[in-house]
């Protein structure tokens, strides 16, 4: 299931993405006598940095970062 890590890192991002956008639209708004305050932009922007670096990773090296090599001897 090594596909499967990179989808959810992916879904992951994209809600990031949203909560980013959500955020920079309001940080805070009231429904009627309560408030509600939206998390810290700095917070989700780092996550949203260390997700797209994971998923670079994933996808340039596969889920193990290990890759198999063949030797050929000659002669």
């Amino acid at each position: 299931m090594p596909g499967m890590k990179l989808e959810i890192k992916k879904d992951r991002l994209a809600q990031y993405y949203k909560a980013e956008e959500k955020i920079l639209k309001g940080q805070s708004y009231r429904i009627g006598t309560r408030q509600v305050t939206r998390a810290d932009l700095a917070v989700v922007q780092n996550e949203i940095k260390e997700l797209e670096t994971e998923i670079e990773a994933l996808e340039k090296h596969g889920t193990t970062g290990r890759r198999a090599v063949r030797v050929v001897p000659f002669g």
